[in-house]
């Protein structure tokens, strides 16, 4: 991998990066082959580790890696996470320099984000909140959807960043609007796996050639960007995370607490909310979301 010059290093911002899991350090890595000065923290050593192999640099707290930063991105897994590296005296706002601008990328309740952005302005540091849709394979391969909530202006600044991440970038309104829209996605997300989960299970248990009948269906109107990157999950039964069924089902949470804030009904969303909690109750949470397979399969009769 070419080595960027000095010069490219100072005419980008200085960017400090919270959260190095399996959507966060791919993301950093992007970052760094696009010329980015990327300081890491994450608790993982292995994780930091393979952000210093990368071209990035580690540190040893939130306080030290948002220090000097100009940009502070945070990939953490809900708001509990994110209300602890944000504040507090070792905290982001506590730390970072006024002027900062701050991304979080994690995936939490609009409220947080509206609350963490209140907070932030009274410190001088502008937020933006930019949850992303796409997985593992979207991180990896810099197209992830991003949905941004927040100021023109910081969005307009921060959009270099995002393109070397993503390939979707929308501004959706104001504080909170990304997590909003996020939550939409993950309601579209959970409500398709589990219809194609269904479909897999009545069409093996007709006698039909899965692959072929996959293949066919995706090319017409049941076709979706959910079927093309979870068939080979499907067909395979391999349910390694990509997305864990963890944090959809805390997504679904999200939504569906959301949606009854704005007096919204989902009553598909609610259902599959509840086999999303059965499955975790039943000790597959660690598995990814097209795990939702095992679920039918149960109700089927099928012993997994």
């Amino acid at each position: 991998m070419s080595t960027p010059t000095d010069s490219s290093h100072r005419d980008l911002p200085k960017i400090a990066w919270i959260g190095l899991g399996i959507m966060g350090s791919p993301m950093a890595e992007n970052l760094i082959k696009a010329g980015y000065d990327v300081t890491g923290y994450t608790l993982e050593q292995d994780k930091l580790d393979r952000l210093a192999a990368a071209g990035g640099r580690a540190a040893g707290s939130v306080a030290e890696a948002v220090r000097d930063a100009d940009v502070v991105i945070t990939m953490v897994p809900a708001s509990p996470q994110v209300e602890a590296i944000a504040y507090g005296p070792d905290g982001i706002l506590e730390n970072a320099r006024s002027g900062a601008l701050l991304i979080d990328m994690s995936s939490i309740t609009p409220q947080t984000s509206v609350d963490l952005a209140a907070r932030a302005r009274d410190q001088g540091i502008r937020v933006l909140d930019a949850p992303v849709s796409g997985g593992e394979a979207g991180a990896i391969e810099a197209v992830l959807s991003i949905m941004v909530g927040g100021e023109r202006a910081d969005f307009d600044e921060a959009r270099p960043v995002f393109d070397a991440l993503g390939r979707t970038i929308v501004l959706c309104g104001p504080h909170g609007s990304g997590q909003t829209v996020k939550a939409a996605n993950q309601l579209i997300v959970a409500v398709n796996l589990q219809a194609c989960a269904e479909a897999v299970v009545f069409l093996e248990k007709s006698g039909v050639d899965l692959r072929a009948a996959l293949d066919v269906l995706n090319g017409g109107l049941a076709g979706s960007t959910v079927l093309t990157r979870k068939k080979d999950n499907f067909l395979r039964r391999d349910f390694r995370p990509g997305f864990r069924i963890d944090l959809h089902h805390k997504d679904m949470g999200i939504v569906t607490d959301a949606a009854r804030t704005v007096g919204a009904a989902l009553p598909v969303g609610a259902v599959v909310a509840q086999l999303v909690a059965s499955l975790r109750a039943q000790g597959d949470g660690g598995l990814d979301h097209s795990a939702l397979l095992r679920a039918v399969e149960r109700l089927s009769g099928a012993h997994v």
